[in-house]
């Protein structure tokens, strides 16, 4: 099987006649008859059930632990019993609990920030 990510699409070719069928079953990817291959998002559930049908390449296997590490800070971000803003909001008035919580799960889930405990190769040298 043959992989590639293009434009946010993760595109497969190639597929054995197993392969092919579980992957259709899924009804996540559309099957394009001109080029022979399968395309669709490359989205976190996509890339989670292709992992495990298959060794990911590198590079698509760097998005999925991405989507992953997203995921998880966002969930950790929603579980805080009191969070703490990870921006200075440009409000007035003090934000409620839950409006904190929202806000910084909207900056981690646009990527406007780096999920926290994650430290960039900028950090890192």
């Amino acid at each position: 099987m043959k992989m590639a990510l293009k434009d946010g699409q993760v595109l497969i070719k190639e597929a054995d006649n197993n392969q092919f069928l579980i992957i259709k079953s899924w009804g996540k990817m559309k099957w394009s008859k001109a080029e022979l291959m399968f395309y669709g998002p490359a989205d976190i559930e996509l890339l989670n059930k292709l992992s495990g049908l298959v060794r990911l390449p590198g590079p698509i296997e760097q998005v999925r632990q991405h989507l992953n590490e997203v995921a998880a800070a966002i969930d950790q971000e929603r579980m805080k019993e009191k969070p703490e803003p990870l921006y200075k909001y440009p409000v007035k008035l003090p934000l409620y609990q839950h409006q904190t919580r929202g806000a910084n799960m909207a900056l981690i889930a646009f990527g406007l920030i780096e999920p926290p405990g994650k430290e960039t190769a900028h950090e890192k040298k």
